[in-house]
C-alpha cells in the first residue's frame, strides 16, 4: 500500500484529491493539512511515501518547506499549485520533486502521476542495478497518456500553455462534450476567455463544435474531442 499526504488549504480542493486517491487501486491518504506548521507537526508521526503539496499555504509557501521535508522524511513529493511561475517550478525540480501539476489538476493527470510513481515502485529491484532500470527512475518523459505542451513561443498570444492543457484534459474526459459556460466555470474565468481556447482548437482542429437541439430555443453549441 502506497501512503499519501496531502497539503492544501483550500478543504474542498484537498477532498477531491483525497477521493481520488483512494479509488485508486493500492493507495490510501493518511492526512490533509492547511498549513506548512501543521504538515510539518504532522509528518513527524504519520509518514508518507508520497507528499501533494501546495505552494501557496497560508503561513509558508511550500517550496519554503521542500528542503526541510526531504532531509526529515523519506517521501516523494509532488507540487498541486496554481502557480506556473517558472522561478517556483525551477525551484521545484531542483529540491527533487518527482512532478509539478498545475491547477486545476485533472484526475486523469493526477493518477497518471500516482500510478507513474507506483509502477516504478513495484519494479524497483534489490542491490546492483543496471543503467537501463537508472533511467526509469530519473526519467524526465512525461507520464504516458498526459498531452505534451507547447511551448509558449508557439502559440498566439492569449493563449497560456498550462491553460490549454487544461482546456484540453477537460474536453478529452467530457463524453457529452462542454459548453463555454461550463469550461469558464471549470477555469475559474470568463466565458469570453473559454471561447479564445475554443477557437484556437478549432483552427488546430483538435476538437469540433456540434448545435445540440432542445425542446425549445436556440441550440446549445457544445465542444468535443475529434
Amino acid at each position: 500500500m502506497i501512503h499519501v499526504g496531502i497539503a492544501e488549504d483550500d478543504f474542498r480542493i484537498a477532498d477531491i484529491h483525497r477521493q481520488l486517491i483512494e479509488q485508486i487501486e493500492g493507495f490510501s491518504c493518511r492526512f490533509t493539512s492547511g498549513t506548512a506548521e501543521e504538515l510539518l507537526e504532522t509528518m513527524e508521526h504519520t509518514p508518507v511515501d508520497v507528499l501533494l503539496l501546495d505552494i501557496y499555504l497560508p503561513d509558508q509557501l511550500g517550496t519554503d518547506i521542500l528542503g526541510q521535508i526531504l532531509d526529515r522524511h523519506d517521501a516523494y513529493i509532488i507540487i498541486i499549485s496554481a502557480s506556473n511561475d517558472l522561478e517556483h517550478v525551477q525551484k521545484a525540480y531542483r529540491s527533487g520533486v518527482i512532478d509539478y501539476i498545475i491547477k486545476p489538476a485533472s484526475p486523469k493527470r493526477l493518477e497518471e502521476s500516482l500510478k507513474k510513481f507506483q509502477a516504478l515502485q513495484a519494479a524497483r529491484p534489490e542491490g546492483d542495478i543496471t543503467q537501463e532500470e537508472i533511467d526509469r527512475f530519473f526519467s524526465s518523459s512525461v507520464p504516458p497518456g498526459a498531452a505534451e505542451i507547447k511551448p509558449e513561443a508557439d502559440l498566439p498570444k492569449g493563449i497560456d500553455a498550462f491553460t490549454l492543457e487544461q482546456v484540453k484534459d477537460q474536453i478529452q474526459q467530457a463524453e457529452h462534450g462542454v459548453t463555454a459556460d461550463e469550461m469558464a466555470f471549470f477555469l475559474g474565468a470568463s466565458r469570453t476567455t473559454a471561447h479564445r481556447y475554443f477557437k484556437y482548437l478549432l483552427s488546430t482542429s483538435e476538437i469540433e463544435v456540434r448545435p445540440i437541439y432542445g425542446i425549445v430555443g436556440r441550440p446549445e453549441r457544445r465542444y468535443f474531442k475529434k
